[in-house]
């Protein structure tokens, strides 16, 4: 009989379950939005990727019942989320691809009644490369294809990514 290989799936879950990101970003509003809050995890895995877990409250729906939205999630340049998330920069962006192939083009988040929760795995970056960064929620969904963003409107809710 052979011995079955874990799949990657295992493996991701064996890494949520035991809660112990490389790095994390705790994500606030700005001004607009000052009830957003939320907690974003990077986790390295031993397939040359990152597991990406992000938990936000207080999205913009929060107050509609039943109601669910897209936003835009982005890694930008700069960890800099003063001045009304002014200073991000643009999406983090090493080998200068086109969006939505940017490596800091990340999936959106799907609000529900202002809540969203989310894990995904990308081999576009590794977690040394996003130190010092920062993801950024944006007001709406990205549409796939606007040139350099996305279109995804304001930039709503920022928090630096920083060293777990």
């Amino acid at each position: 009989m052979q011995s079955q290989q874990p799949t990657p799936r295992l493996s991701f879950v064996h890494l949520l379950s035991d809660n112990r990101p490389q790095a994390m970003a705790w994500v606030r509003g700005n001004a607009s939005y000052p009830a957003i809050s939320g907690l974003v995890k990077f986790y390295d895995t031993p397939y040359g990727g990152v597991l990406v877990e992000a938990e936000v409250f207080g999205l913009p729906n929060v107050t509609v019942p039943g109601s669910s939205d897209f936003y835009a999630m982005h890694i930008h340049q700069f960890g800099d989320c003063s001045d009304n998330i002014a200073n991000v920069g643009d999406h983090y962006n090493p080998s200068m691809q086109f969006h939505p192939f940017h490596a800091g083009d990340l999936l959106p988040l799907m609000g529900n009644q202002g809540y969203a929760w989310s894990a995904f795995y990308d081999k576009r970056f590794r977690v040394a490369d996003i130190l010092n960064r920062s993801v950024v929620i944006h007001h709406h969904q990205d549409d796939f294809h606007s040139q350099p963003s996305g279109n995804p409107g304001a930039a709503i809710g920022c928090g630096v990514i920083r060293r777990a």
